[in-house]
């Protein structure tokens, strides 16, 4: 489970540019998949062998041209809440502003890693401006220019050196699942209709503000544990800015889990906040199961279940073998069924094909339908193979990978989904060089 770091400051400082020059080194990697642009706040980075989660705070304040302050101590508040450590971002050229002083009167009080970082230094001009910065009373501060990246490197550096230290991962092979989704969406009560009893898991670790406990359940005959961010340290501003605040408990939540049980209001339906937490699920390579909460509530009519699967379908297309249950909590209608899907999606996670059995399958079908020639050059591939990694992904050699395109990797992976079972499951296709 890595740590969260938040960005934060008043708009226009360049949160988002300097959001994607820390995590291209990872991301750039990714660009070609499906999904990416769809939450776009939240990335991985990487530095000297730590990793860590990033949120960009400015994706979630709207009306960024008339942005009430208020709206954005909501975001610093909650970032101060949710991450472990905090970079809050300045802008040389426009110099020391009220705002900055407001968002900087609260982080003085935090007691968590806060790096004022100052951005736009670009010249030795700018780096006499910086020192204005002083000003706030954050101690030291970082020169950046998140264009070209300089000074991005020292930052780094004693970003990670500052962030705690991560808990060793348990060795048990117990199914981890994470009850996720936007709140008032039912995972409490879920939970504790799981559970039998009418309580949040509350467990207050010493030291940390580790939300996503695990708990351990032995129920229906299945053993597994469940990571909760349901009703944990309830805030009295909750209610407040629900997008930022129900990404950044999914994120913990999500990081230290195999499957998603992502809940969905079915009156509210599955809206775009709930397609971020979806695409969250899917970009960390877990599990998911979707589960569409208070059906009793919903009027229905012959094909009202058939329908709303094929909305969702078309709503996370391409990754649309996920399976759809319908549950209602409050009748514990399908909710045993909700657990047995997740089961199934985690053994299917973990599943092993043989490399023969994937040659004899997939070459025949290959050969019948070869990828199309680019520039007159046959593609021909040879062998596949699944690599050892913890969820599917599976090389394919052949001796010109370079000219596979997305849409036959998707013929592919639709083959591999037609013939062995991996619903709910995330997978990787890579093409190598013979």
């Amino acid at each position: 489970m890595s740590n969260i770091v938040a960005i934060v400051g008043r708009p226009n400082v360049g949160k988002s540019t300097f959001f994607n020059r820390l995590i291209q080194r990872r991301e750039a990697i990714i660009d070609a998949e499906s999904g990416v642009t769809r939450d776009r706040h939240y990335g991985k980075s990487e530095w000297n062998g730590s990793h860590f989660s990033l949120i960009d705070t400015g994706g979630y304040v709207e009306n960024s041209d008339d942005v009430f302050q208020n709206e954005i101590d909501k975001q610093v508040h909650l970032a101060i809440d949710e991450a472990d450590a905090i970079l809050f971002l300045v802008d040389v050229k426009d110099g020391l502003n009220a705002m900055d002083e407001d968002v900087a009167a609260i982080l003085r009080k935090v007691e968590k890693p806060v790096f004022l970082v100052v951005n736009k230094v670009d010249s030795s001009k700018n780096i006499q401006d910086a020192m204005e910065f002083y000003a706030l009373g954050l101690g030291e501060y970082y020169n950046v220019s998140a264009i070209n990246g300089s000074g991005t490197g020292e930052l780094l550096d004693d970003l990670v050196k500052a962030l705690p230290p991560q808990p060793e991962e348990e060795e048990d092979n117990l199914p981890k699942f994470a009850v996720v989704g936007r709140p008032n969406a039912g995972k409490s009560s879920f939970i504790n209709a799981l559970i039998g009893e009418e309580r949040y898991i509350v467990t207050d670790v010493a030291g940390t503000t580790r939300d996503a406990i695990d708990t351990h359940y032995n129920r229906f005959g299945f053993d597994f544990k469940l990571v909760d961010t349901a009703g944990i340290r309830r805030k009295a501003k909750v209610k407040e800015n629900l997008e930022f605040y129900s990404v950044m408990r999914s994120v913990r939540a999500m990081e230290n889990s195999d499957v998603c049980l992502l809940v969905v209001d079915a009156q509210r339906g599955f809206d775009s906040q709930v397609q971020n937490i979806f695409w969250l699920a899917q970009r960390n390579k877990k599990g998911i199961v979707i589960l569409i909460n208070k059906w009793d509530l919903v009027e229905k009519e012959t094909n009202t279940m058939k329908e709303f699967t094929l909305h969702i379908k078309k709503k996370i297309e391409p990754f649309t073998d996920v399976p759809i249950v319908f549950i209602s909590v409050l009748n514990k209608q399908r909710i045993f069924k909700a657990i047995e899907t997740a089961v199934e999606v985690y053994k299917s996670r973990s599943n092993r094909i043989k490399t023969r059995d994937l040659n004899d399958l997939l070459l025949p079908i290959i050969q019948k339908y070869p990828p199309p020639a680019v520039k007159g050059k046959y593609v021909k591939i040879k062998f596949i193979t699944q690599l050892p990694t913890f969820y599917p992904q599976f090389a394919f050699f052949c001796n010109l990978p370079q000219y596979i395109k997305d849409p036959y990797k998707r013929f592919l992976e639709n083959k591999l989904r037609e013939h062995f079972d991996f619903n709910g499951v995330p997978i990787d296709i890579f093409m190598r060089k013979k």
